[in-house]
C-alpha cells in the first residue's frame, strides 16, 4: 500500500503543498501540461530550489501580470464557487482531478457560506478565487493523481498565531474559514508568530486525508520539502513522506467508525437528486444512494442515505438541509468493515488500466477495473467498453 504522509509541523499552504509534492518527485512538465487545461487567464509559474532554516526544498510561485491584479483591494481577482465549479467541469482534466478539485473547493465554499450566512453556490471567493489559489487547488489534485497513492494521512496541523490582513479586515489567526474547515481535525497553535495554515492548505488536507495522527506505521521511501515565503526561527517548510505499508493482512479487514444520515423525500423534482448526490460526493461522502419507498397515501418517494466519517456529519447535514426538500434528518453510527485493498496497474493490448484489488487472508479474492480508465481506452481504440474489461480480466487471470 502506497502512503502519503503530511508532516504539518509548520503548517500548510497551497504553494507549500505543490512545492513539497514536486520535491517528492512529481514531474513538473506533467503538472504544467495539466494546469494548461484550465482557462483562467494569463500567469506564469516559477519553480526553483531554495532554503529555509538550512533545509533545501522546492519553492512554487504563481506570477500574475500587474494588469490582472485589479479586482479587489488586495489586488486579487474574485470568483464565485459557481464560476470555479463551471471552470473545472468544462476543462479537459481527468475525472479524478475534477472530483478532487471540486471536493477541495466545496470545503472552502461550505466554510465561507456558513461564516457569511449564504448558500454554498452563491459564495463569492476573495483570496481563494484568485488565479494562484485555483492553480494551488487544481495543481494539488493533479499531483495526487500523478502519485496514485492508496492512502493519505497527516499530522496535527500547526495554525500559527498573531493577526492576518484580508478582504474582511484584520483578524486573529486562524482565519475564520481555516477554523471552520479544520473542525474535527487535531490542530496546534503558537509555534510561529504568523498564519501557518491557510484556508486553501486546510481544505486540501480536509478533503484528501483519511486520518490525522503523529503515529506513522509505514516505511518511508521518499521525502519532499515545500518552502513557504517566510524566514522564522522554525523552518517555514511542509514536509511530506511517500511510503510503503505492508498490505498483507492479519486481521483481513479494516474497521472504522462511520455515520449514516438519512431522510425520506416525496416532493423533490428528479433533477435535484443528481445535483444532491454530486454535492455530497464532492464534500467527501463515502457513499450516497437512493432507495425507492412508498409513503403515506401511497405516495412514491425515496430514502436518501449518506455514509460518511463522523467528523463530516455537520458538512453532510448542511448540504441536505440546503439542497433537498427534506424537513427532517435522522442519523446513526455504524461500524464500517473494508477489505484491505490495493490499486495496481494492468497493461493490456489497449493500454494501461488501474485495477482495485481486494484481499482476504492475504489472498486476492476480487478485482475491479477503474471505469474511467476503461472508458478512455475504449474511446481511444474504437472498441466496446466490455472489450476493455474482458482484456483486463484475461490479463489478471494469467498473472495471478
Amino acid at each position: 500500500m502506497k502512503v502519503l504522509y503530511y508532516d504539518c509541523f509548520a503548517g500548510i499552504s497551497g504553494d507549500m503543498n505543490l512545492g513539497a509534492l514536486l520535491d517528492l518527485g512529481v514531474d513538473r512538465k506533467y503538472l504544467l501540461k495539466e494546469l494548461g487545461k484550465l482557462s483562467i487567464g494569463s500567469y506564469k509559474i516559477k519553480i526553483y530550489q531554495d532554503k529555509r532554516g538550512g533545509i533545501t526544498g522546492t519553492k512554487f510561485d504563481v506570477l500574475i501580470p500587474a494588469s490582472k491584479k485589479t479586482s479587489s483591494p488586495l489586488g486579487r481577482q474574485n470568483r464565485s464557487y459557481r464560476d470555479i465549479a463551471k471552470l473545472i467541469r468544462q476543462s479537459q482534466l481527468s475525472a479524478y482531478v475534477k472530483k478532487t478539485s471540486l471536493n477541495i473547493f466545496t470545503r472552502l465554499a461550505e466554510a465561507e457560506g456558513k461564516i457569511h450566512g449564504c448558500k454554498t453556490e452563491n459564495v463569492h471567493f476573495h483570496e481563494v478565487g484568485a488565479i494562484d489559489s485555483i492553480v494551488d487547488v487544481v495543481g494539488a489534485a493533479v499531483c495526487l493523481d500523478y502519485l496514485k497513492v492508496d492512502k493519505i494521512i497527516a499530522s496535527p496541523v500547526e495554525l500559527g498565531s498573531g493577526i492576518i490582513h484580508c478582504n474582511h479586515g484584520t483578524l486573529p489567526v486562524p482565519a475564520p474559514a481555516t477554523a471552520e474547515i479544520l473542525k474535527g481535525i487535531p490542530v496546534k497553535t503558537g509555534l510561529v508568530p504568523f498564519e501557518a495554515t491557510t484556508p486553501t492548505g486546510a481544505a486540501i488536507l480536509a478533503a484528501t486525508a483519511s486520518a490525522f495522527t503523529d503515529n506513522i506505521d509505514f516505511t518511508p521511501l521518499k521525502i519532499g520539502y515545500g518552502l513557504g515565503s517566510r524566514e522564522p526561527s522554525v523552518p517555514n517548510v511542509l514536509r511530506v513522506f511517500l511510503g510503503e505499508k505492508n498490505a498483507a493482512i492479519s486481521s483481513d479487514t479494516q474497521i472504522s467508525d462511520a455515520v449514516v444520515i438519512e431522510c425520506n423525500i416525496d416532493d423533490m423534482i428528479p433533477e435535484c437528486y443528481d445535483n444532491l448526490m454530486e454535492l455530497l460526493f464532492a464534500a467527501g461522502a463515502h457513499d450516497v444512494f437512493f432507495t425507492p419507498i412508498v409513503m403515506k397515501k401511497s405516495r412514491p418517494a425515496a430514502t436518501v442515505s449518506v455514509l460518511c466519517d463522523v467528523s463530516q456529519q455537520p458538512v453532510m447535514e448542511d448540504i441536505l438541509w440546503r439542497h433537498s426538500s427534506t424537513f427532517g434528518l435522522r442519523s446513526y453510527k455504524v461500524t464500517k468493515s473494508m477489505l484491505q485493498r490495493k490499486i495496481i496497474q494492468v497493461k493490456t493490448r489497449y493500454g494501461t488500466v488501474r485495477v482495485k484489488c481486494g484481499y482476504l487472508n492475504g489472498r486476492l479474492i476480487k478485482s475491479k477495473p477503474e471505469y474511467e480508465d476503461c472508458k478512455k481506452l475504449a474511446e481511444a481504440n474504437g472498441v466496446a467498453l466490455r472489450d476493455i474489461y474482458e482484456s483486463v480480466h484475461a490479463k489478471m487471470r494469467t498473472e495471478t
